[in-house]
């Protein structure tokens, strides 16, 4: 079995800052840093540090030496990586005192993604492989299918949730990994519960998890349910504690672990990721997690 991480590959600028900026105000930070970061490339990273082996497909400007020199120098496989004209995706990144982020996202490279490359790509990857999505590059649907249609085991992160996210992929999904936004945004309710039980009844093949940032997580599936407290510690920065979520519950699951088992040690290197600045680099590595003292 093997891992592939269809996903994006940003630079960000992280701009610290008192309070994320209003409408119409303007706000001086007081630092500002450069950092490696996407989606997709996050949960590269988190996969590769948990100790099992991923791939990455995606694009990325003339730019983006810095993206794949890091992603290979973790040990993600970047031999699928293309680069295209133009510059590579970047996100501007608010970062307040209290360690909330707002983030302004360019797709850049991440928006050249073409048919022909996909199914260059899916063609080394079948049946009983795992699919690692977001929502940061395009042609998803195409990529869901393709990858439905090979019998691939997809894991969606609807992130960030808007119009390219149609009704019919769910369907496709075998884990759906999403926040209390995303949740809403699928079922049109707030109650978390109710989303849960809403979109277990739709899709009764796709395995949910919402993360709920200092309220834990909640697996459901089908009767089956399990819930994960978070761990407390100060937080920093709380970019990229979601991918850290994600591709740590992903290896998790790749290495034969128990649904509580998963939830446990993908919360616990989410609490370290939060408890540093920076998106990729506050990933935590395999031993880390392992040690973590809660």
């Amino acid at each position: 079995m093997k891992i592939l991480n269809f996903g994006s590959l940003n630079i960000d600028y992280v701009y610290t800052l008192d309070h994320i900026v209003l409408p119409k105000e303007t706000v001086s930070a007081s630092q500002m840093q450069q950092f490696v970061g996407g989606k997709g490339l996050n949960q590269s990273v988190a996969i590769a540090k948990s100790g099992f082996p991923v791939c990455h497909a995606g694009c990325v400007g003339k730019d983006g030496a810095m993206l794949v020199d890091y992603m290979k120098s973790v040990g993600v496989n970047a031999d699928y990586i293309s680069v295209t004209d133009g510059s590579s995706g970047h996100a501007i990144i608010q970062l307040d005192k209290n360690g909330q982020n707002s983030i302004l996202l360019f797709p850049g490279a991440n928006d050249c993604i073409t048919r022909e490359y996909v199914d260059g790509v899916l063609k080394d990857f079948g049946a009983g492989d795992f699919l690692v999505l977001q929502n940061e590059i395009n042609n998803l649907d195409y990529i869901i299918d393709r990858a439905f249609k090979k019998d691939m085991i997809i894991f969606l992160n609807p992130s960030p949730y808007n119009e390219k996210l149609k009704p019919d992929m769910y369907g496709k999904i075998s884990y759906l990994i999403l926040n209390e936004v995303e949740l809403s945004g699928i079922t049109g309710v707030s109650d978390i519960k109710k989303g849960l039980e809403l979109l277990n009844n739709k899709y009764p093949d796709c395995k949910v998890i919402a993360t709920l940032g200092e309220d834990g997580c909640i697996y459901s599936y089908k009767s089956e349910t399990a819930t994960q407290p978070a761990f407390d510690v100060r937080v920093v920065d709380t970019t990229a504690a979601g991918d850290t979520f994600m591709g740590y519950y992903i290896s998790e699951i790749a290495t034969g672990k128990s649904v509580v088992e998963a939830l446990r040690t993908a919360s616990k290197a989410a609490a370290i990721t939060v408890s540093r600045k920076g998106a990729a680099p506050s990933i935590p590595f395999r031993e880390e997690t392992e040690a973590f003292d809660y």
